[in-house]
């Protein structure tokens, strides 16, 4: 599998927070590829939004390895995270105060 394909399988149903179009393969720019390290740039093709840089600390075979993992079957008795999800976990972070260590066990 092709570096690219190994991404776009990373990016599969995310989109672009400021137009809320989808990644394609011209939305990924791969800058390094060596053993153990994969740099790559997204950028949406349609609004010219950059979200920066990304290193994976894998190479090809390791990123391989870990998409055909099958992560979306890994917890089947769970439901997906949904928007009110991701609510409450931001308003708990946005809402802690100075003793914010409490809650690290």
């Amino acid at each position: 599998m092709s570096e690219i394909n190994c991404i776009k399988r990373l990016l599969i149903n995310m989109h672009c927070s400021h137009c809320k179009n989808e990644f394609s393969e011209n939305s990924i720019k791969i800058s390094r590829s060596e053993n153990g390290l994969l740099v790559f740039q997204v950028k949406c093709e349609h609004c010219k939004k950059c979200f920066g840089m990304a290193f994976l600390g894998l190479g090809i075979k390791e990123l391989e390895k870990s998409l055909d993992f099958g992560f979306e079957n890994a917890c089947p008795d769970k439901e997906p995270i949904n928007y009110d999800d991701v609510l409450d976990a931001h308003h708990f972070f946005q809402n802690l105060d100075e003793n914010w260590s409490k809650y690290i066990n």
